[in-house]
């Protein structure tokens, strides 16, 4: 039987904060949901219990500092399951750009790298402990976070979606802006989620929501570069939000390779 209420943490490790605002976001309905959940843990809503047993813990942010990895293990071992939330959980976010970089980042940036404790790359919280459930989007939504948790206390196991985004633009008889503006849309390659908005606007997809299920990236980067793009604005396509993820990464790592035969 599921149970009557699920005891249930909020962690924050290196991001914006974006993705817990799917709680608070809801305002008063937030009290609805407090009749299903107990929430040990949350310190973005003033509750302080790092330690505490959870059923579920959902864990914001990238794996980018030492201290968020020890953080991520000593989450893992206190709850039943853990649910990675959001853009640099699942891939690393923004963060995850340094990762394409050969050069010394610290350096660039900061006057005094020496004071700077990051590991080497920006990673999802997946490639260091084992998470039971991933929830994807730059920010994921409300309506993402009470499914979710209402399919648990159901007793059925939750299945995020990842059907592709024009799947959305078509069930909303949107004009395709790949076809009809040649705009670079990332659309056929990213799954839904934020409900096709940018493309509702005439704007190309930016993929906030990462890669879909078998995305097919060779043949729409082909169709980038058949529509004008040169090789280097055809990686940058790719290198964004979930640049860390596999198909994405590999994507760019094909077209730099591919510019920089062009410029010897």
């Amino acid at each position: 039987m599921p149970p009557s209420k699920l005891a249930i943490a909020i962690h924050k490790l290196t991001s914006c904060s974006g993705c817990q605002l799917a709680f608070l976001n809801q305002g008063v309905v937030l009290l609805d949901l407090l009749n299903k959940v107990e929430i040990k843990h949350f310190i973005e809503g003033g509750i302080n219990n790092f330690s505490a047993e959870v059923d579920i813990a959902f864990v914001e942010g990238s794996i980018s500092t030492p201290e968020d990895l020890e953080r991520a293990q000593h989450i893992r071992q206190h709850s039943k399951l853990v649910v990675s939330i959001g853009a640099c959980a699942t891939s690393g976010g923004i963060q995850a750009l340094r990762n394409l970089s050969d050069e010394n980042w610290l350096q660039a940036v900061y006057a005094k790298p020496e004071f700077v404790s990051s590991l080497q790359h920006s990673t999802g919280v997946a490639e260091h402990i084992k998470v039971d459930f991933e929830l994807w989007g730059c920010p994921i939504t409300i309506q993402q976070m009470n499914h979710f948790i209402q399919q648990l206390l159901l007793g059925s196991k939750p299945k995020p979606s990842g059907e592709k985004l024009c799947m959305d633009c078509k069930r909303q008889q949107q004009v395709c802006v790949l076809v009809t503006q040649q705009a670079p849309c990332l659309g056929p390659v990213v799954r839904t989620g934020c409900g096709a908005l940018c493309p509702t606007f005439g704007r190309a997809c930016y993929g906030c929501f990462g890669p879909s299920e078998q995305p097919n990236c060779d043949s729409l980067a082909n169709q980038f570069a058949g529509l004008g793009l040169v090789s280097v604005e055809v990686a940058q396509r790719f290198a964004a939000i979930h640049s860390h993820s596999q198909p994405f990464r590999d994507q760019f790592h094909r077209w730099q390779t591919i510019h920089a035969k062009e410029v010897e």
